[in-house]
C-alpha cells in the first residue's frame, strides 16, 4: 500500500520505519527542513518505561491549586476563551479518581513495556547510537509525604511486573553518587532499573536515515493543508505542493493533530502542553547524574546524555504559544544546581516545546471512523518512551495484522463511552 505519515518527529519517524518494514510504499511529510525540530527536538532525555503515570491522578485538583502559587511552580496555567482547552480541562479532572488512575496508567505500562522490548530489537538490528545509557530512572523525593504517596504507583508497577526499588537516603545515593553532596536535602527514591536515557533528537535523526535505506521518501518544508477525504474513505493529502494520493495515512502531528481532524467530525482530545529544558554541558562527571533523577518536587527530569545535562519538565497550559518564559528558566535552574551543585546552568541552552497530551494520560492509537485513516499521537511527556512499541502497533494495524498487544483501548473509540 502507499502510505503517508504526517509529521516527522519521534513518532512520524519510528512509524515510517516500522511500516517501510511491513512492505508499505511509505513518504513522510513535515514543515519543518528535517526530522525531530519541534516537540522531540530537546525532551528531557528520559526512556521511563517504568516511569509513566497519568498526569490525571487522585488529589491533583489540589495540588494543583498550591502549584500555581509556588515560585518554583511545575503546573502554570493561563486560562483562554479557548473551548478546547476548557473541554480538555474538564475532561482531566473526570480522570483524577483512583479507578480512573488504576485504570489509564495499566493502559500506559502495557504500552511502555511493550516498547521497551520494541526498542531493544530496533536498537539491535539498526545499531543507531544516540548517548543511550540503560541505568534507569531515580524518582527522587525530599519529603516523606511524596515516599508515602509513591505506594500507588509501586502497587501499579507490581501489578503489572515492573521492576522497581524503594530505596532510602543512602540507596539513593548508591544509584546517584553525586547525591551524596546534598543528602540532608532527600529522604529516599523509587527506582525503576529497567528505564533508559538518550537522544531523542540524535536517534530521529539516525532512524530517518535508516528508513531512507528501506525506500522511505521524505518531503521536507512541506505544508499539510488538508486530508482528501472522498466517500466515507482516505484518498491522500493535500499539501501547498499539491494532492499526494495515498491508500493510508498516519496522522502523527502531535499537538496539531486534531486540527486536521476536526473538519471531518473526529474531536480528538488532545491538547498542548509547553514543556521547558535546559541542556548544560558537564564541567565535573563525579557532580553530574549517571542517568535520570525526577525531581518529584518541581517534577523536573534531569538526565545525563553523554557529556552534556538535560534538565526538563513543567508543564504550560497556555494554549499554542511557544514562548520561553524566563521565570520558567530559573525553575530548571534551581532544581539542578539545587541537587547537582557545581555546573554553571546560566550557560545551558534553553528551550520550549508542545507536548500533545490526552486527558487520560493515554496516547491515540489505531483506526478512525474514516476508512484508511489512522492517528498514532496524545503521548504527552512519553512520546520518546513509547515510541517504538506506539510505530509497531500502528504498522500492524496498518497492515492488516494483529498487534502484539491489546490495542483496542488505545484507538479513538475509548472516548465514545
Amino acid at each position: 500500500m502507499k502510505v503517508i505519515v504526517l509529521g516527522a518527529g519521534i513518532l512520524g519517524v519510528t512509524s515510517a520505519y516500522q511500516l517501510a518494514k511491513a512492505g508499505h510504499e511509505v513518504r513522510v511529510i513535515d514543515r519543518q527542513p528535517g526530522p525531530a525540530l519541534e516537540t522531540s527536538f530537546a525532551n528531557a532525555g528520559e526512556v521511563s518505561f517504568g516511569y509513566c503515570s497519568p498526569w490525571a491522578a487522585p488529589g491533583i485538583p489540589v495540588k494543583a491549586m498550591k502549584w500555581l502559587f509556588m515560585q518554583h511552580a511545575p503546573l502554570i496555567l493561563r486560562p483562554k476563551l479557548d473551548t478546547a482547552m476548557l473541554s480538555w480541562m474538564a475532561k482531566m479532572l473526570s480522570n483524577c479518581t483512583s479507578t480512573r488512575y488504576a485504570v489509564n496508567k495499566s493502559r500506559m505500562l502495557r504500552l511502555a513495556d511493550y516498547s521497551r522490548i520494541s526498542l531493544a530489537a530496533l536498537r539491535e538490528e539498526t545499531a543507531i547510537a544516540y548517548d543511550e545509557r540503560m541505568q534507569g530512572t531515580l524518582q527522587l523525593f525530599r519529603t516523606q509525604a511524596q515516599l508515602d504517596a509513591s505506594a500507588k504507583d509501586v502497587k501499579a508497577l507490581a501489578a503489572d511486573g515492573i521492576p522497581f526499588e524503594v530505596l532510602d537516603r543512602d540507596g539513593c545515593i548508591r544509584v546517584e553518587p553525586a547525591l551524596k553532596h546534598v543528602r540532608e536535602k532527600i529522604v529516599g527514591g523509587l527506582l525503576t532499573p529497567k528505564d533508559e536515557t538518550g537522544d531523542c533528537f540524535k536517534f530521529t535523526n539516525a532512524l530517518a536515515k535508516r528508513a531512507e535505506e528501506l525506500g522511505v521518501n521524505f518531503s521536507w518544508g512541506t505544508e499539510i493543508r488538508r486530508l482528501d477525504v472522498d466517500g466515507g474513505r482516505i484518498r491522500g493529502v493535500v499539501t501547498n505542493t499539491g494532492k499526494l494520493a495515498a491508500d493510508a495515512v498516519v496522522v502523527a502531528l502531535g499537538s496539531y493533530s486534531p486540527l486536521l481532524v476536526r473538519p471531518f467530525g473526529i474531536r480528538l482530545p488532545v491538547y498542548p502542553v509547553k514543556g521547558y529544558s535546559l541542556t548544560i554541558d558537564i564541567t565535573d562527571p563525579l557532580r553530574a547524574p549517571e542517568s535520570t533523577v525526577m525531581d518529584e518536587t518541581y517534577k523536573i527530569a534531569i538526565t545525563r546524555l553523554g557529556d552534556r545535562i538535560r534538565v526538563g519538565g513543567m508543564a504550560e497550559i497556555s494554549g499554542y504559544t511557544n514562548d520561553l518564559g524566563h521565570a520558567r528558566r530559573r525553575t530548571l535552574e534551581h532544581s539542578v544546581m539545587d541537587l547537582f551543585p557545581g555546573g554553571d546552568a546560566s550557560k545551558g541552552s534553553f528551550w520550549s516545546g508542545l507536548r500533545p497530551m490526552t486527558p487520560d494520560g493515554t496516547p491515540v492509537i489505531g483506526p478512525t471512523k474514516i476508512a484508511g485513516l489512522y492517528l498514532n499521537t496524545g503521548h504527552g511527556t512519553l512520546g520518546w518512551t513509547m515510541s517504538s512499541g506506539s510505530a509497531r502497533v500502528i504498522a500492524d494495524l496498518v497492515s492488516g495484522r494483529k498487534p502484539d498487544i491489546d490495542a483496542t483501548d488505545l484507538a479513538i473509540t475509548r472516548y465514545a463511552a
